[in-house]
């Protein structure tokens, strides 16, 4: 065993510091208040190779594995998890589904756009009214000769408006048929396509998130991923790299968190000495540097999983379930520590908590990572 990072690895995680500090601080908060989605900063980051981080420099990505994108996403959260969020979700769903499962025209089609992010990808899953239950999808997919013909509507979709492609689950068997549903690509300007409402949400507020419109929107059979009928299959094997995602994110976080809380800490006087002296803060201090080292090893053993082929349902869901909420936890802790500051937006921990807590949702809940743990270990 190997605790830490090689040579190449270090410099990866300090470009993807760099890119942090200089492109995304001096905008935190203007784009989290306006709600706004820098599309030429994912132009920047497709220029440093973390858009196409997983993808072979074949297709004009990164060829890295997923210890250098537990770095990058760590770097980019400690400074805006929304774009941390935003860069994840990039990678991991949309890009991620095609270099899995899509054929060699698929992948020379659509993969060097992505890995550049000339286009910015989506993934689309979940639906108003089927969130944890996938199975239960109203989104359908009719084959029609040599199209499919689509309707319904997906939401909560990353860059469901600013995308230019999305990779989308939808129903060709019967309801509840793990075995019922397909995968497709589809690009914007498809007819019968369009975006819906954009979601004013509590935190991640520069990384867009709104709703995919299908009326009779016409798909050609090149688009279909796969095999008909084995789209869900893929959504969760797909997903099984996303919780190593969200677990990064998460990572980033608390570390983002714990780090402001501890200068604080050290710079804040009360009673004639800095309030880290103080019993109460260094304990709370200590709970939140170990938990942070818990989640890392968890996430690296993911990734060792991930990148050697083997089995990582079990300990993505472990990874992804302990390391979101240690991250609402750290955040929560560095607003105590902060006072009446945390509560303002003048320190950056308020951001940190209001962030934080979507790590717990996103991707599977907390609840469905213990369900998919508990299957593993009673099997």
């Amino acid at each position: 065993m190997n605790f830490e990072y090689s040579e190449e690895q270090n410099h990866i995680a300090e470009a993807a510091k760099e890119f942090a500090e200089k492109y995304i601080r001096p905008h935190i908060m203007e784009w989290d208040e306006a709600q706004t989605f820098p599309v030429s900063l994912f132009k920047k980051a497709g220029e440093l190779g973390f858009m196409g981080v997983f993808i072979s420099e074949e297709y004009g990505g990164s060829g890295l594995g997923y210890h250098e994108y537990i770095a990058i996403i760590e770097e980019i959260s400690k400074v805006d998890p929304s774009i941390g969020l935003s860069i994840a979700a990039h990678n991991s769903l949309c890009t991620g589904h095609i270099n899995y499962f899509g054929n060699e025209e698929q992948k020379k089609k659509w993969l060097p756009k992505l890995a550049s992010a000339e286009w910015i990808g989506a993934w689309g899953l979940t639906e108003h009214n089927t969130g944890s239950d996938a199975g239960g999808m109203n989104t359908t997919a009719v084959k029609d000769g040599d199209y499919y013909v689509l309707n319904g509507a997906k939401n909560f979709i990353t860059h469901g408006i600013s995308g230019d492609v999305a990779v989308i689950m939808a129903r060709t068997g019967e309801k509840g048929d793990s075995r019922g549903m397909s995968a497709f690509v589809i690009e914007k300007g498809t007819k019968g396509f369009s975006s819906g409402k954009k979601e004013d949400k509590l935190g991640m507020r520069a990384s867009e998130t709104a709703e995919l419109i299908f009326d009779n929107c016409r798909v050609h059979k090149d688009n279909l991923l796969g095999i008909e009928g084995n789209g869900f299959v893929q959504a969760l094997k797909v997903l099984d790299g996303g919780r190593i995602s969200i677990g990064a994110l998460s990572l980033g976080i608390a570390k983002g968190a714990y780090e402001a809380a501890l200068k604080y800490s050290k710079e804040r006087v009360q009673f004639g000495k800095p309030i880290s002296s103080f019993q109460g803060i260094s304990f709370k201090l200590a709970d939140m540097a170990t938990e942070i080292e818990a989640s890392e090893l968890l996430l690296h053993k993911a990734a060792y999983l991930k990148n050697t082929g083997k089995s990582v349902t079990k300990i993505g869901a472990m990874a992804k379930m302990y390391s979101s909420e240690v991250c609402v936890k750290v955040a929560n802790e560095a607003v105590q520590i902060h006072g009446g500051y945390g509560y303002t937006k003048e320190f950056p921990v308020e951001k940190f908590y209001r962030d934080s807590k979507l790590c717990t949702i996103g991707e599977g809940t907390t609840e469905i990572q213990k369900l998919v743990i508990a299957r593993n270990i009673l099997k």
